[in-house]
């Protein structure tokens, strides 16, 4: 039968110079990642930010989000090590924990908008 199999590995070169010939020769296809970019960074950003958007209209709220503040979300959800995991937790709880407060306590009501900016680099949440 047929098999795919995958294998990950953080080899800090050539994957020649650390494997036989003959294990390299049994692979079909090595791909390269390289480190993520700005333009991957913001990518990822408005996918995420996406989700969060597709479950408040669930709610009939709209939520708006300035450049600043996802220029922002950006560079802190990024880590080195980590490449962009981060990203959804730092969303979740900047933005997703206080709206749920705002949503509790009334201050966000269905058929509300809801803006996400950045004020004296904090991000600022305004229905």
């Amino acid at each position: 039968s047929n098999v795919i199999l995958i294998m990950t590995s953080n080899l800090p070169g050539d994957p020649i110079d650390f494997f036989r010939p003959e294990f390299i020769n049994r692979l079909d296809d090595i791909v390269r990642f390289r480190p993520l970019a700005q333009s991957d960074l913001t990518h990822i950003v408005d996918i995420q930010l996406a989700h969060l958007q597709q479950r408040l209209a669930d709610r009939r709220i709209t939520l708006t989000v300035s450049d600043a503040a996802k220029q922002r979300l950006s560079e802190q959800g990024y880590d080195p090590q980590f490449g962009a995991r981060p990203l959804k937790r730092l969303i979740q709880r900047e933005i997703g924990d206080r709206l749920a407060v705002a949503l509790l306590d009334g201050t966000v009501t269905e058929n509300s908008t809801v803006v996400v900016d950045l004020v004296d680099d904090e991000y600022a949440i305004t229905a």
